[in-house]
């Protein structure tokens, strides 16, 4: 078993993730393929907690939501979370991990109330905790959720999992010309208007020293790539 750099992590996935090729909803197979890195992150030792966001179903901030009051439509946004959520929970069950999710919203009929004390419990048991219905509030995005969740659980690292490889200066699907970062300061993310997670989270975690690592989480075995310290994607971490 390899020695772990980071071994209580949080792992950020974007709702439009699980849409895979899709332009809304979920792909099973994406699903499928993602939990499957996850399940081999937890068999080399990691506790691993999930923020998943919801926008392959509905987000607050979108066209969907023209017109509506920002607080209901954030609400619905929270929701489409905790859909997700149960999506990944029974694809990680189905590879046999235990999992729990914890959702800021009550709806004890298919989820546990989010409470840090017993979420980080069922992390020491070795059970995924998927953390669901972002912090509870609107106007709070669920990057801001997860950079919450990462402090209150004692998370060694945010990981945000996306479709590239890295940090670039500009979308590398545009233009191929785009330079990738190997490394940021939360300042250069900032300044920069990089989107990493928005303004909020990148403030957390600065204040806190929480280290953020995106990476593409659909090539097979990068999960455990940063777990183990190599250097897959971009980092973005404080000042030397």
């Amino acid at each position: 078993m390899a020695k772990l750099r980071f071994s209580r992590v949080l792992l950020k996935i974007s709702g439009e993730a699980l849409a895979g090729t899709r332009a809304f909803g979920l792909d099973t197979a994406t699903i499928s393929a993602f939990c499957q890195d996850i399940a081999q992150a937890a068999a080399a030792g990691a506790q691993v907690s999930l923020v998943i966001g919801g926008g392959n179903i509905f987000r607050g901030m979108s066209e969907q939501a023209a017109g509506m009051d920002r607080a209901s439509a954030d609400y619905m946004g929270m929701l489409a979370t905790v859909l997700n959520a149960l999506a990944v929970q029974d694809a990680l069950e189905k590879l046999g991990l235990t999992t729990r999710v914890m959702s800021a919203i009550a709806m004890r009929e298919v989820c546990e109330p989010y409470i840090r004390r017993r979420a980080m419990h069922h992390l020491e048991k070795g059970r995924v905790v998927i953390c669901a219905a972002g912090t509870g509030n609107p106007y709070f995005t669920t990057d801001t959720a997860a950079a919450l969740r990462a402090m209150e659980l004692h998370a060694q690292a945010i990981l945000k999992g996306t479709k590239v490889d890295g940090v670039y200066d500009k979308d590398p699907v545009k233009h191929a010309d785009a330079v990738k970062f190997s490394r940021l300061t939360y300042m250069d993310v900032i300044k920069k208007q990089l989107r990493v997670m928005d303004t909020t989270a990148i403030s957390l975690a600065m204040d806190n020293g929480l280290p953020i690592v995106v990476f593409n989480m659909f090539t097979a075995g990068n999960l455990t790539r940063v777990l183990t310290g190599e250097q897959v994607g971009t980092i973005v971490e404080g000042d030397d």
